[in-house]
């Protein structure tokens, strides 16, 4: 009978584990709320929960394990680098934490860190990839919020809390080598697009995403047009352009 006792141990602590999910989740949504409501920069509660709601609708597509891909979309953004004087480390400290604190198992805090370690686009020319299922729905998830009709107000909102200018026709986008030269980088919003946004289509991981991703990558296309007709005066008709009344 002891040895009994011992074989079921192992599964009752699996059970115990599955039965804290439902209120692990519940705190870790009421902790990120807290901390992140109201923010002004476009990296507010909302993006979470929107990151948060494509990821879990990815997540039955590619087979992705719900719990671990709804606690790293809700804590993705809880310390992001560029809150944090670039530590890209300040994201899976802050999870970690929390988790810990909340009482999730040890296998799911590394699940989850691990895809907030490597969520975060870099620069053009740096590779980012994910190596779980949880990893590839959440990085498509934050990226379509990047890109849309969405994407372009969050890009305006994180531009102002930056004091950075709309548009300077003189300053070339780069195509960043490094993440030290990208998060360096202190450009006019406008440039972003260019640096990051009309890049993020081709990037995608999953067939879910890359669908969504080729419709709000066009309409950021007709706004960028758009912008640069009203920039240049070109909406007034020809030879209205520059001229004074």
């Amino acid at each position: 009978m002891p040895d009994r006792e011992a074989a079921d141990q192992p599964d009752r602590e699996a059970v115990d584990r599955i039965d804290r999910r439902p209120d692990i989740l519940r705190r870790t949504e009421a902790f990120v709320r807290g901390e992140m409501e109201g923010e002004g920069s476009g990296h507010d509660w909302w993006h979470v929960d929107r990151v948060r709601r494509m990821a879990l609708r990815l997540a039955r597509a590619e087979g992705a394990e719900p719990y671990v891909t709804e606690l790293a979309a809700l804590l993705h953004d809880i310390a992001d680098h560029k809150f944090h004087g670039g530590d890209e480390t300040a994201g899976p400290r802050a999870a970690r934490a929390w988790l810990e604190r909340a009482g999730a198992d040890g296998e799911t805090i590394g699940r989850v860190c691990e895809i907030i370690a490597g969520l975060s686009y870099k620069g053009a020319g740096v590779p980012t990839p994910m190596h779980t299922a949880e990893g590839r729905v959440v990085q498509d998830s934050d990226r379509l919020d990047a890109i849309g009709a969405i994407g372009i107000a969050r890009t305006f909102a994180y531009g102002g809390s930056r004091g950075r200018p709309l548009h300077d026709p003189d300053a070339v986008p780069e195509m960043h080598v490094s993440f030290d030269r990208y998060r360096a980088s202190t450009a006019p919003t406008i440039n972003h697009f260019h640096e990051k946004l009309l890049l993020l289509r081709d990037r995608m991981n999953t067939a879910g995403a890359r669908r969504a991703a080729a419709e709000r990558h066009r309409f950021m296309e007709e706004f960028l047009e758009r912008f640069h007709s009203e920039w240049d005066g070109a909406d007034l008709g020809p030879g209205s352009a520059g001229r004074a009344e």
